[in-house]
């Protein structure tokens, strides 16, 4: 039986990111997650471990499944896939792979950063997303995603880890090189923690900028 594909999204964006990757994936059983800690009604945002909850119930198919996980949902995808026999494989594209007790504000530094929108429950999504996000997607698709970007929890930005599936499930890490929001660097640190390594020449969102490149990557993960 071939492998489910579970990708999971980042921060103030949604299930939509993933459309041209899913459409370059014909032969494969593709699930999107929308994670709770992202929308538009602040009231109803969720937090880390509700994104967690989501992602578990995503990857408990009963089958094979390896799951992608974007930027922020890295987070939830380490909390949520250890202990579900099916999981053989993570892969954290641009993504936090953080260890247990940690948020993804400590990892960048400890309060919420001057080029996020902090308002006290939620935050907005950062001024110029075109330059941190998109940086080498096309102009018009570029537009249309920022059009579609909503809040974001600060709850589960600030939440920690309390359990690190990386541990016991096997891992790949993508850097992508020309990444605006989450420097080399850092990816590059968080990396030392996974067993494969592997480097696009892409901005942050390669699901949008070179979705054919990335659906590659990911069909041969899955094998």
């Amino acid at each position: 039986m071939n492998p489910t594909l579970v990708l999971v999204h980042g921060a103030w964006h949604g299930a939509w990111c993933w459309e041209r990757l899913v459409d370059r994936l014909p032969d494969v059983d593709v699930r999107t997650v929308s994670l709770p800690s992202s929308g538009s009604d602040v009231a109803s945002l969720g937090d880390l471990y509700d994104d967690a909850r989501a992602v578990r119930a995503a990857a408990d198919t009963g089958g094979p499944v390896v799951v992608c996980a974007h930027s922020y949902g890295g987070l939830p995808v380490t909390e949520a896939a250890g202990g579900l026999p099916g999981v053989r494989r993570l892969v954290y594209l641009a993504a936090f792979q953080l260890d247990e007790g940690e948020s993804l504000l400590d990892a960048v530094g400890g309060p919420t950063p001057d080029w996020v929108e902090d308002h006290g429950d939620h935050t907005g999504p950062p001024p110029h997303p075109e330059e941190v996000f998109y940086g080498d997607v096309d102009p018009e698709t570029a537009a249309a995603s920022v059009a579609r970007l909503t809040n974001q929890s600060l709850p589960a930005l600030s939440q920690p880890l309390t359990r690190v599936a990386w541990k016991s499930i096997p891992s790949t890490y993508v850097i992508c090189e020309k990444d605006a929001a989450l420097p080399v660097p850092a990816q590059e640190a968080m990396s030392g923690r996974s067993e494969r390594v592997l480097r696009m020449d892409a901005s942050h969102s390669p699901f949008l900028s070179c979705p054919g490149a990335l659906a590659d990557l990911l069909r041969a993960e899955l094998g």
